[in-house]
């Protein structure tokens, strides 16, 4: 069985920064893609930043040259460095990722973890 799980989120002001983690654990035999979408309330889950195994990244615009978004292919984690955070990053972020187990590959996705700007 494979998990993706998520940490770091939290409440920070304006401008603050965090970092987010998103560790892949179970029968993983290699792992493509990994990255980040956010959904706040009432809107559609959106792509943030992804990475593919080579370290080739995509981010959207909003995020550019604000967030950062790299991996550790040895941990099969991703993480996503957030700075100059505004309001409008607030959301719920879920971790993603294409990867194949002994069986099959798919994509798949962790729990979510929040993120909140405000002062």
């Amino acid at each position: 069985q494979v998990q993706l799980v998520e940490s770091g989120g939290g409440l920070v002001q304006p401008g603050g920064s965090l970092r987010l983690s998103c560790a892949a654990s179970g029968n993983i035999f290699s792992i493509n893609v990994m990255g980040w979408y956010r959904q706040a309330p009432g809107k559609q889950r959106d792509l943030v930043a992804a990475v593919t195994s080579i370290g080739s990244t995509n981010y959207a615009d909003s995020v550019k040259g604000r967030f950062t978004i790299s991996r550790d292919n040895a941990k099969n984690t991703v993480y996503l460095q957030m700075n100059s955070l505004k309001p409008e990053d607030t959301a719920v972020y879920v971790c993603n990722a294409h990867l194949c187990s002994r069986d099959s590959c798919r994509y798949y996705w962790g729990q979510g973890t929040q993120v909140t700007v405000s002062s």
